[in-house]
């Protein structure tokens, strides 16, 4: 039985762009809303780890 690896690196982009996208409404006029950005990190982080 094979297992062939899963390229994550696409996943591990978009997580850290989320990130930098948190931190930027963060600290932005609207930082009251950066809780809308949490679901694209967590999801982005479970694909980039392979949980999902």
């Amino acid at each position: 039985m094979e297992t062939t690896k899963k390229r994550t690196g696409l996943y591990w982009v978009l997580f850290l762009l989320s990130v930098v996208g948190f931190f930027a409404v963060l600290y932005s006029p609207i930082g009251s809303y950066c809780s809308m950005v949490l679901p694209f990190n967590t999801t982005f982080l479970a694909k980039a780890l392979d949980l999902l």
